[in-house]
């Protein structure tokens, strides 16, 4: 790689020819595929804003100048720029972040990957440069075709169009596809400026022609050059941008460097808030990408370079359990409809679409309108089953709040990667959702912990027709079903010190340590109390099922132990806190062996510390906040003594 190794920052590309800079995209590309096939990451979105980055960072002086990128996971092409050339720990800890990271980098800033945020960053660093007196510094923000379905984009524009003296460059990047193609009035839109590049190329051979014909061949074409905008309105408006008073500069070849360049220049001097519209192909120059129609490699696992296939073959994932179990509640009941947030493919969709495609609604990246839509859906007499990343359920939670469950609809949230993720750093953790839905009134959350248990959770909770109903389970591979020793009303017992007894009252009573696993921590919670069991101490593990609310039999059981734990894959304090409220109300009823009553017990919370974690392994990650078995087992036994 002789001209990348040349890179140390955006200075360096500024000496490159126009010959040296397409060579460095070349190189750059042939690097990416040969890395990330080793690590996993965003390959496919790095391979189509290869060329783009380079102009960018060519017409614009980073970090004086700043670059958002909407979303993050297109940054690894920046990273390589700006200096950050090993990318052999890519997304490991200790190693590169998969996003832009302040901690990496002054070119960095925007660190979080939820979509749709770059242009209201954008504008607030704009008008905050120019009320210091900084006016000559540049803001300029990357947006996806597909981030453009988000509402807050267009909160933003709308912002924007009334301080059109910024020096605000917004560049969007359209591959016509978000994780899988972009849908919706936004996308028909964009694919209607694109029609234009057909005439630019006739106004260019045009030009050509015309000015071949002496004397009056010049004054020809700059009569048709002068009819551009109307002609252009005719073949594809782009009025909505223009009539919001924005420059709008396209659509543009994005891996035509110089292209880039010139349209980023006059950009760049206009002087106000200019619009660059961007055509690119996601995973473009990389054959197996461009062939997977699917999600073009939008991320990768450990590939073979030459082919794509993958090196290593994964279990069967949480996500499955609940895919195949929705396709059967689909046959079974015709009112099943689905929604999700432009991520179709990654929550498990996919096979209820191709099976009922009327009844699956993919709303693009706007989480709060498929919220408010799902309770509409519900309201005209359907069961919407809403499936988003836990993280992204944090952007619809007033909708969760004020259009589901104030009215009591019947809506089933499915909320995929809760607790930790790891790799994809802070903004992807699911670690907040038991906590936000433990205040809404009247919901019901099931964290099953296998993946038997997601399907009977889900069918569960399509049945729960007056208010909202949540299914909660991590990323991954899901083990081998865990069976219960007994049924205690609804929640499930795993490990009973009284086997075989013939008193279940008596199983039941003068317990050391009632162990609540949630969910994925059941197999946790397990092992932790083999290890107090080993010591002496009578111990019973419970899996609630429905965490919220706290059921009256979880709280009858804590009230007859002496401590209760409760492990969970959320912010500590989450399920731990509300059946310590609940055994509050409850009032004291632990029972000593001699039959006298003590007070409430103590509830001891293992969970998720309250900050962003870094990227690594989620078993690097549970390691480091002390979420294993023996880190919980050695705290708890501390706590007893």
């Amino acid at each position: 790689m002789p001209l990348m190794r040349t890179i140390t920052g955006p200075a360096d590309l500024k000496a490159l020819t126009p010959t040296q800079a397409q060579a460095l995209a070349a190189e750059i590309r042939a690097y990416l595929i040969s890395s990330v096939s080793q690590t996993g990451g965003h390959l496919g979105p790095n391979l189509g804003v290869v060329e783009l980055t380079i102009a960018l960072h060519r017409v614009f002086d980073s970090p004086r100048d700043t670059l958002l990128f909407d979303t993050g996971h297109i940054s690894y092409v920046h990273k390589l720029l700006t200096g950050r050339h090993d990318f052999s720990t890519l997304r490991k800890q200790g190693g590169l972040s998969g996003y832009p990271s302040r901690a990496e980098s002054d070119h960095d800033v925007v660190e979080n990957s939820h979509a749709s945020t770059s242009l209201s960053w954008a504008i607030g660093i704009a008008t905050g440069r120019q009320l210091r007196g900084q006016g000559d510094r540049h803001t300029v923000a990357v947006i996806g075709d597909g981030a453009l379905t988000g509402g807050m984009v267009w909160e933003a524009l709308n912002n924007i169009a009334d301080q059109r003296d910024l020096p605000l460059i917004i560049v969007i990047n359209d591959n016509e596809r978000s994780y899988a193609p972009t849908r919706g009035g936004m996308a028909d839109y964009l694919a209607s400026l694109r029609a234009t590049q057909e005439y630019e190329t006739v106004l260019s051979w045009g030009k050509r022609q015309l000015t071949r014909t002496p004397v009056v061949g010049r004054q020809v074409y700059e009569t048709l050059h002068g009819m551009k905008k109307g002609l252009k309105d005719i073949v594809s408006p782009q009025g909505l941008f223009e009539d919001l008073g924005l420059k709008y500069l396209g659509p543009v070849d994005g891996h035509d460097i110089e292209a880039m360049e010139t349209a980023l220049r006059r950009a760049h001097d206009f002087g106000g808030v200019v619009l660059v519209h961007a055509l690119t192909e996601k995973g473009h120059g990389y054959d197996p990408a461009t062939a997977d129609e699917a999600d073009r490699f939008h991320a990768v696992g450990k590939i073979n370079p030459e082919t794509g296939l993958p090196l290593e073959l994964s279990g069967r994932a949480w996500t499955d359990e609940f895919s195949d179990e929705l396709v059967r509640l689909g046959r079974e009941r015709e009112d099943i409809v689905a929604l999700t947030a432009a991520m179709l493919i990654p929550v498990g969709l996919q096979p209820f679409a191709e099976r009922f495609p009327d009844r699956v609604f993919d709303v693009g990246i706007a989480e709060q309108h498929a919220v408010a839509m799902a309770s509409g859906l519900s309201f005209a007499g359907l069961h919407p089953v809403v499936c988003l990343y836990a993280t992204f359920l944090n952007r619809a939670f007033d909708q969760l709040l004020m259009d589901c469950a104030l009215h009591r609809q019947g809506v089933t949230f499915v909320l995929d990667r809760a607790g930790i993720t790891g790799s994809d750093g802070a903004s992807h953790n699911g670690m907040w959702d038991l906590t936000l839905l433990g205040i809404v009134p009247g919901i019901r959350v099931a964290a099953p912990r296998d993946g038997q248990q997601v399907a009977i959770a889900l069918r569960e909770a399509v049945d729960i027709d007056d208010g909202p109903s949540v299914v909660r389970f991590p990323k991954g591979s899901v083990g081998a079903p865990i069976e219960a020793v007994r049924r205690i009303g609804g929640l499930d017992v795993l490990r009973d010190p009284e086997v075989g007894t013939d008193d279940a009252a008596d199983a039941d009573a003068g317990l050391d340590l009632l162990v609540v696993g949630v969910g994925s921590m059941v197999q946790t919670a397990l092992e932790v109390a083999d290890k107090m069991h080993a010591e002496g101490r009578r111990t019973m593990v419970v899996d609630p099922r429905w965490v919220l609310p706290v059921s009256p039999e979880l709280v009858e059981l804590a009230r007859g132990a002496a401590h209760v734990a409760v492990i969970e894959d959320n912010i500590v304090g989450g399920i731990a806190g509300a059946l310590t409220r609940a055994l509050e109300e409850a009032g004291p009823g632990h029972r000593d062996r001699d039959g006298s009553t003590t007070a409430t017990p103590p509830v001891h919370g293992y969970g998720i510390p309250v900050e962003f974690l870094d990227h690594g392994s989620r078993d690097q990650v549970l390691e480091r906040i002390g979420l294993t078995p023996d880190r919980v087992a050695t705290a708890l036994s501390a706590q007893l003594a």
